[in-house]
């Protein structure tokens, strides 16, 4: 093998391997994901606010979300896709160094993020924690988010859910 073939060779092999490591690391930011179906839409509290119900398509993760109906409307049947992430980077570095408003979309000149994939993006802070106490559910547990006052909760695994043990967090949907 030549010494210039060789070098190609290496190249590829180090280019292939940064793009591997950077979807993993993107992967390791996305602690929860899930596709819902909504089951129930209240409208109740407050005209552009609903609260929806959804369950996932196995029946293990149940899901109470607040959203603002306005902004994304939704309806009784449709499929959601939930996935709730530490950062919006897409090399899944954190976003420490600056606010949530400072991520740049793509559209803008910016860099790339996970926004650019969903319709319904919300940031949040995860405030409790709770272990299901009903009888034959002791490996739930039910997680409690804020995202400025739009409530969420999922209840669900243990295995499926732990991961959640952070306090800020990235809430991301978009339409099946």
């Amino acid at each position: 093998m030549t010494s210039a073939l060789r070098s190609s060779w290496n190249n590829v092999r180090l280019t292939s391997n940064l793009q591997l490591s950077s979807m993993a690391a993107a992967g390791d930011t996305q602690l929860f994901e899930e596709s819902v179906s909504i089951t129930t839409l209240d409208h109740a509290k407050y005209d552009r606010v609903a609260r929806i119900g959804a369950t996932s398509s196995d029946g293990t993760v149940v899901m109470t979300l607040d959203i603002n109906t306005e902004l994304y409307p939704c309806a009784v049947g449709e499929t959601l896709h939930v996935v709730l992430a530490t950062s919006l980077s897409m090399d899944g570095s954190k976003d420490d160094s600056r606010g949530w408003r400072d991520v740049a979309r793509q559209g803008l000149g910016g860099e790339a993020t996970l926004a650019d994939m969903y319709d319904y993006v919300c940031h949040g802070k995860i405030y409790k924690f709770e272990d299901s106490d009903e009888s034959g559910k002791e490996e739930f547990i039910k997680v409690y988010i804020s995202f400025g006052g739009l409530l969420m909760a999922i209840e669900g695994p243990y295995k499926k859910l732990t991961s959640l043990r952070v306090d800020y967090i990235y809430l991301l949907l978009k339409k099946d």
